[in-house]
């Protein structure tokens, strides 16, 4: 349980009641402030051997083994000839901290604690290995608050720099000041961020889970149709250049149903003008989806308004950088246009919907890679219009589109609502690190959070 916020003023005047003034700022009467060095029982370099990418050997920590803030048991490398001596000065414990000193700005200070998986895991080089004493220091709080700091470029401000990487030496670290509340205090934060880094990590495994649903569903829809799972064996099918379809399918180019129009160059004379509109890049275009986070500008002519502005049910492929992704525009703002590096794909004919050919190209490109090799070979590969008028697409009769829309609509539906549920519980992780940690929140200590 967590009492509400205590806003805590700057000035050591008007401190409230509970609070002293440190070199951290504000902290709670009862917390200390001490360095790193002071919590740790060890600190260490890891045993520099040749690795190996796969066994047999034992696992060893690599810089990669650190991925979203845990170890991950597949980005190990093996060692296969460790003496005893060896195994025993650098196997890890549990709660043991992995700390990234060396490495790129972005990713310095990145740590995962070791909590018994794999069962034997050796400390390896590029990693310092963080050890506190369990009598003054919660190893979970002590990684969390690496988190904090790492999110403050504390760790970047400390390091050395070289060309390509940084590095921060022990003596810098161990001399970092940090707060620290009581022992029960300590292991109630902890147990309250780990509470919120949990439903975050279900959440995640939750969006994995309905992501490949979506890819097995897509498989077996463009092959079998909408028929339930266990019925597919009973689709006569025929065998076409984009695969299996179901035998009343047709197979046709994709120039003869959309209508494909390239936009507008950028160009520094179209930078200024009287008749600045939003436009489309290819960075916009995400698989399945617009994203208008980032929207540019540039000088449109009236005859160039008419012939690029876009409707509600136009295709957009990218021509170059990820090519083939494609998405739908649904109005989102009016008028809006797009770039050269664009196609646009519309259609007037009414037994088509553009959305079932949006999930038809995310299917066929990375699923079935179709039209991997469609681009033209220059030195930046791109997508010509020629070429993607060329390409064989299925056409099925319209409800069978609707009703595959439905099904993949459904599904993105669902992914949708978890991927907004994991912004939001990022968004609380961030803001009770920051507050906990502070002591601007407290936590009330039970058993239950402080127990380990």
């Amino acid at each position: 349980m967590m009492h509400t916020d205590t806003k805590v003023p700057n000035s050591p005047e008007s401190l409230p009641e509970g609070f002293k003034m440190t070199e951290l700022g504000p902290l709670p009467e009862e917390w200390q402030v001490v360095r790193l060095g002071e919590v740790l029982e060890l600190i260490k370099n890891g045993l520099t051997r040749r690795q190996s990418k796969s066994p047999p050997g034992l696992p060893v920590s690599r810089i990669e083994t650190i991925a979203e803030g845990a170890i991950n048991p597949q980005k190990v490398g093996y060692i296969s000839d460790l003496q005893h001596w060896e195994i025993d000065r650098y196997r890890l414990i549990k709660g043991d901290i992995l700390f990234s000193h060396i490495n790129s700005e972005p990713h310095l200070g990145k740590t995962a604690i070791y909590e018994g998986e794999p069962p034997i895991l050796i400390h390896g080089t590029n990693l310092l290995l963080l050890r506190v004493r369990h009598d003054f220091c919660d190893p979970y709080f002590a990684n969390y608050l690496t988190n904090l700091y790492r999110a403050k470029g504390i760790f970047v401000e400390l390091a050395a720099r070289a060309v390509g990487q940084s590095s921060i030496n022990q003596g810098k670290l161990k001399s970092l000041p940090i707060p620290l509340p009581p022992l029960p205090e300590q292991r109630a934060i902890a147990h309250v961020l780990r509470t919120v880094q949990e439903a975050k990590e279900a959440t995640e495994r939750v969006i994995a889970a309905l992501r490949e649903l979506k890819k097995s569903l897509m498989q077996h829809l463009f092959t079998c149709g909408p028929v339930p799972l266990d019925q597919a064996d009973q689709v006569s099918l025929k065998d076409t250049e984009i695969g299996p379809i179901p035998q009343h399918w047709q197979v046709v180019r994709l120039g003869e149903v959309f209508e494909i129009q390239q936009g507008k160059s950028l160009s520094p004379k179209s930078r200024a003008g009287t008749r600045m509109r939003p436009f489309l890049r290819t960075a916009n275009i995400l698989w399945g989806r617009v994203d208008l986070t980032h929207l540019d500008e540039m000088h449109f002519e009236e005859a160039e308004e008419k012939r690029l502005a876009l409707q509600y049910g136009d295709l957009l492929v990218c021509e170059g950088g990820d090519i083939g992704r494609t998405a739908m525009w649904e109005g989102q703002i009016a008028p809006c246009y797009y770039q050269n590096h664009l196609h646009r794909l519309r259609t007037s004919r009414s037994d088509i919907s553009p959305l079932f050919y949006m999930y038809w190209m995310d299917a066929a490109w990375r699923l079935q890679n179709l039209y991997g090799g469609a681009g033209n070979k220059t030195t930046i590969p791109n997508l010509s219009q020629s070429r993607l008028a060329s390409f064989s697409i299925p056409l099925p009769p319209l409800s069978e589109q609707q009703e595959i829309v439905r099904i993949l609509q459904a599904v993105d539906r669902k992914m949708e609502a978890e991927e907004g549920r994991k912004r939001a519980l990022d968004a609380l992780f961030q803001t009770l690190l920051h507050e906990l940690m502070s002591g601007r929140r407290r936590v009330k200590f039970t058993p239950e959070n402080t127990g380990r």
